[in-house]
């Protein structure tokens, strides 16, 4: 299914005889999920929180060195994530490979205690990042894979909002233990280990490791050429001996997909001019001077935007087309960037940037990987999902360096008006891109090797 496309409504699908049952709106996996990753973004989310502020004005770093630091951050993690896509399919246990870096992401968190200078911190988090690009891609898969075509985005939204009241419920702690514990930020970074532990417990208790049976009959092509999701992702298929692996060719193969590339292309083009939440936090406090205390809450905005209305985006976009609300949300975060650099300085404006930040998150964050496990084979689901990633990602990490080095250098409203345009001309290519096509018919199975089809 193409992000242009439109799907049949959520939770439907069709008898033998032809007559309508209603499914369940989500998948028990999704809903698992979900709780891990509710749990394990309250940890990450209480450091995420504090750290912009505990290096720039605990380490003092300049702009620039936070630039590099934040592309770091979330670099490490693009390159990671092709990586943990491929071995999820190829060891053909997306439950394995996330569970290994929930795992990763844990340990890291108590080595923040031990760093204090910009190279510890800079390895610690290149290795808590790591794990999350490792698990990012078999746990999407998991969600994809258990969850009918035309109820991605939904479920895909459902995670998220269950993801999203972790993010919240995170600051709102570091803001808690900044304001009570003695030494704050080695508190913060203590607590969030403890609560990291409790995320892989989760998951090895409550995640089953295939992803339940998926929506069609056996053998029919989904529209938009999206192969029906027909059995767990680690089985195999009737007449087949033991499930096969994937092969590094079969894989690469993905690349021929004219989908596919055109929403890693879309994604790359976009992340490149996407100021990352870290930054855009510093941005609005430099433009309103809100006090220190009161920084870490500023996720908490965007973060109950997120939760409330992850879900209907979800929806709305497997109604009406999901290239439509992805370009949307687009167009809500570049009213954004207009508001911090334009709009005089209202009491409301820190709320109302929040706003448009978070209904950014909840019509983008959901609804791209609903496109891509659409799209992508059912043996290939988590790999695809990490291409897109990967190219986002990689994306950002280049505007984390940019956007840090013209801040030093042009100051704070050049840089976030360069920004702005780049996002104005990106959007629009992406617009034409991702265009409705007369015809969309499905991937060719014989220009794909043999373990593809």
């Amino acid at each position: 299914m193409y992000l242009a496309d439109r799907s049949a409504p959520a939770g439907a699908k069709t008898a033998p005889d032809g007559a309508s049952v209603r499914a369940p709106a989500v998948a028990s996996t999704v809903l698992a999920l979900g709780a891990v990753s509710l749990i394990t973004d309250v940890s990450s989310e209480m450091v995420t929180a504090v750290l912009p502020l505990y290096l720039v004005a605990g380490l003092g770093l300049s702009p620039l060195g936070f630039g590099a630091l934040d592309g770091v951050y979330n670099g490490v993690s693009a390159l990671v994530q092709l990586t943990g896509g491929h071995l999820a399919d190829r060891v053909r246990n997306h439950k394995l490979i996330a569970g290994v870096g929930y795992g990763l992401s844990a340990l890291c968190k108590p080595l923040l205690l031990l760093a204090h200078s910009l190279g510890p911190v800079g390895v610690v988090l290149a290795l808590e990042r790591t794990g999350k690009g490792l698990r990012t891609a078999p746990r999407d898969a998991l969600i994809s894979l258990s969850t009918p075509a035309e109820s991605q985005g939904r479920a895909f939204g459902v995670h998220r909002a269950m993801d999203t009241t972790g993010a919240l419920l995170g600051p709102l702690a570091a803001f808690f233990i900044l304001n009570m514990a003695v030494g704050g930020y080695d508190a913060v970074f203590g607590v969030s280990a403890c609560i990291a532990v409790l995320g892989v417990v989760v998951l090895l208790l409550f995640v089953p490791s295939g992803a339940g049976p998926g929506p069609g009959p056996s053998g029919t092509t989904k529209r938009g050429g999206a192969e029906p999701d027909t059995a767990r992702p680690d089985a195999a298929r009737p007449g087949d001996g033991k499930p096969s692996g994937v092969s590094l060719r079969e894989a690469a193969a993905l690349l021929r997909l004219p989908r596919l590339r055109a929403l890693a292309l879309c994604a790359a083009l976009l992340g490149l001019t996407t100021v990352s939440d870290a930054f855009l936090y510093l941005l609005l406090q430099d433009r309103t001077g809100i006090h220190e205390q009161w920084f870490p809450l500023l996720p908490l905005g965007t973060a109950a935007v997120f939760l409330l209305l992850a879900v209907p985006a979800g929806a709305l976009a497997d109604r009406i087309g999901r290239r439509s609300v992805f370009l949307a949300g687009h167009a809500l975060l570049l009213a954004g960037y207009g508001l911090l650099l334009w709009a005089p300085h209202w009491p409301a404006l820190p709320y109302l940037v929040l706003v448009l930040h978070g209904l950014f998150y909840a019509a983008t964050d959901g609804v791209l990987p609903a496109a891509v496990g659409a799209t992508v084979p059912a043996k290939l689901r988590a790999t695809g999902l990490a291409v897109v990633g990967t190219s986002q990602a990689l994306a950002r990490f280049g505007c984390s360096l940019a956007f840090g080095a013209a801040w030093t250098v042009w100051g704070a409203g050049p840089a976030l008006a360069a920004a702005a345009a780049g996002l104005c001309c990106c959007a629009a290519v992406a617009g034409f891109v991702l265009r409705p096509a007369a015809a969309d018919p499905a991937p060719d199975p014989a220009r794909l090797p043999r373990g593809t089809r």
